[in-house]
């Protein structure tokens, strides 16, 4: 028996010589929040609903091969003059990338752990809304390669001379 063991946080040396290796290690809820500050009496309100949709990711390196990834949502319903709702979540994995080029690494954390994150960001967002009384909302998916091209072509913009705010990329709409 070998003494390579994982716990969850590192590669082991049996995969490292095999080949690329791309693996989920933990998805857990990072942060959660729900307001509805002018409950009850925006319960009466007949006028239509005005939706914003915030979409940040972030990244942290943990070590060599280990990274953690953010994708947080902030859905903010406004009814009228008055602010319905606001529903936050936060959904984080933690990813093992080995033996993969830099850019590779770039283009998996960029794309890959936020489509994996997404369905659980899509559900909890839903529970929140529902269990705050208000209708049933389901997030429409999401195309991360596009986001992360936008995000690429802004960084190349930027490095020659441009004023691109990297910052600034959301989908645009819910698409």
């Amino acid at each position: 028996m070998s003494d390579e063991t994982t716990n969850g946080a590192a590669v082991p040396a049996q995969q490292e010589a095999a080949g690329p290796v791309f693996s989920v290690e933990k998805i857990y809820v990072k942060d959660v929040s729900f307001e509805s500050p002018n409950a009850p009496a925006v319960f009466g309100e007949s006028a239509q609903p005005d939706l914003q949709l915030n979409l940040n990711q972030s990244v942290q390196r943990l070590n060599e091969n280990l990274f953690e990834v953010v994708l947080k949502v902030t859905l903010t319903c406004k009814v009228g003059d008055k602010t319905a709702y606001v529903a936050e979540v936060a959904q984080a994995g933690l990813f093992g990338l080995a033996n993969l080029q830099p850019q590779a690494v770039d283009v998996l954390l960029g794309t890959q752990c936020p489509n994996i994150l997404f369905p659980y960001v899509r559900q909890l967002v839903g529970e929140l809304i529902q269990a705050g009384g208000f209708p049933p909302f389901l997030l429409q998916p999401i195309n991360f390669d596009a986001l992360y091209a936008e995000t690429v072509r802004q960084r190349q913009a930027q490095a020659e001379g441009g004023n691109a705010d990297i910052a600034s990329v959301e989908p645009a709409g819910n698409a």
